[in-house]
């Protein structure tokens, strides 16, 4: 049903049980306010010293003038918490200016459960959105009016994220709470069949601190031949192969990452030979280098993440679609990163940090063209929209954020 309208984690220090992703994002504030250590630790020293070097802007790769403004506006969506107070009544529609920034609401998805993270089909006609329950499952709906296409178990707990085959044929998605992905087979008008496959992530032996493996994203390499998993709670990134007849995964290969780091979000160079990894648990970013042949990905040296507060956990990357420049949500510090990407792909020099102007970013996504940054606001219910500077990549508010109830995600299109 559409409704009109007008415009965490566990806590991974030594505790255990009970803890969940949302409780995590409402109640890290308390934690960090009132003095309590965290457990990021493991190599700070030697990432500050990093820190110390001279900085200076990559020379920016762009070939050409910069691709036109889209003319008009161009939807949004924002996804939320439904079973937590002060949480949203479903997905939010809006659109967005893409010269100005300027977000207005359209309505509202309701009869989604807590869709705290979002894709869309790649013909543009369907969204999916996970709904994060300790019953796992994900939902389709109808772009054009809205209309809930039906919902399907993960087999897992509290899934966090997922992604659409670029083959248009399957849906992906995590489980956090029980460290399992599964695969859906997707219809001819977007609809979720039932789940092909699911895969618990059982080896190896959780990291530090954590009671279990959390698997936190799942998507395709850029050239389609593998599907990717990372896992927080093992340390992990698996690499598989997906069957497109059958919608299985076969597991080819492992990448380890520190222990402790509690890799979190990865997103690929568009060169397709690296990517770059957040890890969340020791406030670090990694380099990745990734062979297409094999899938195997091989994590570098952690960087800085340019954060004040430690821990900050950082949370999500986005790199812009010339490759020149990537961003970083560090959610304590309520900061974005950003970074200039040079060699190619092959590495990042830390350029800095600006205010979120928002309080815990949980997710930051660009506008295709690559104009716009959407850092979304957890604890403090907004989006907040930021310019993108071609030549440096610098970021600048572009006015009032937006008020989106607990927002955890938000997809331009």
């Amino acid at each position: 049903m559409v409704a009109g309208g007008s415009g965490g984690e566990d806590a991974r220090c030594g505790m255990s049980g009970g803890w969940s992703r949302r409780r995590f994002g409402g109640l890290l504030g308390a934690v960090v306010g009132g003095g309590v250590v965290g457990c990021a630790g493991e190599g700070q020293e030697a990432v500050a010293e990093r820190l110390t070097e001279p900085s200076r802007a990559p020379q920016p790769r762009v070939s050409g003038s910069p691709s036109p403004v889209p003319a008009g506006p161009r939807p949004l969506y924002v996804g939320t918490y439904t079973s937590q107070a002060g949480g949203g009544d479903g997905i939010r529609l809006a659109s967005y200016d893409p010269a100005t920034g300027k977000i207005t609401t359209t309505g509202t998805v309701t009869g989604v459960p807590d869709p705290s993270f979002l894709a869309v089909h790649p013909d543009g006609r369907t969204l999916y959105a996970v709904n994060e329950r300790e019953q796992g499952s994900v939902t389709a709906v109808r772009i054009a009016d809205g209309q809930v296409l039906g919902s399907r178990g993960t087999g897992g707990r509290h899934p966090c994220h997922l992604s659409v085959h670029p083959s248009g044929r399957w849906l992906l998605s995590a489980d956090y709470g029980s460290g399992s992905i599964a695969v859906h087979p997707i219809g001819s008008g977007g609809e979720l069949g039932e789940r092909t496959q699911s895969i618990t992530h059982d080896s190896p032996a959780p990291g530090p601190g954590q009671d279990g493996p959390h698997a936190h994203q799942i998507i395709t390499t850029p050239d389609g031949r593998y599907v990717l998993a990372v896992d927080l709670g093992t340390d992990t990134v698996y690499t598989y192969r997906l069957d497109g007849t059958a919608g299985t995964l076969t597991e080819v290969s492992r990448a380890r990452s520190r222990s402790g780091a509690g890799p979190r979000h990865l997103v690929f160079h568009p060169g397709g030979g690296y990517a770059y990894l957040a890890n969340e648990l020791d406030d670090t970013v990694t380099v990745c280098a990734y062979d297409a042949e094999s899938g195997r990905l091989t994590i570098g040296e952690p960087l800085s993440t340019g954060s004040k507060q430690h821990p900050s956990y950082p949370a999500q990357l986005a790199v812009t679609p010339d490759g020149a420049y990537a961003y970083l949500a560090n959610r304590v510090d309520n900061t974005l990163a950003r970074y200039g990407v040079e060699a190619d792909g092959a590495r990042l020099r830390l350029l800095g940090t600006v205010a979120v102007g928002g309080d815990f970013p949980r997710h930051v996504s660009l506008s295709p063209d690559g104009r716009l940054l959407f850092a979304s606001n957890q604890r403090s219910g907004t989006v907040t929209v930021f310019g993108v500077d071609p030549a440096t990549g610098a970021l600048t508010p572009t006015g009032e954020p937006y008020a989106s109830p607990m927002a955890v995600c938000a997809l331009p299109l």
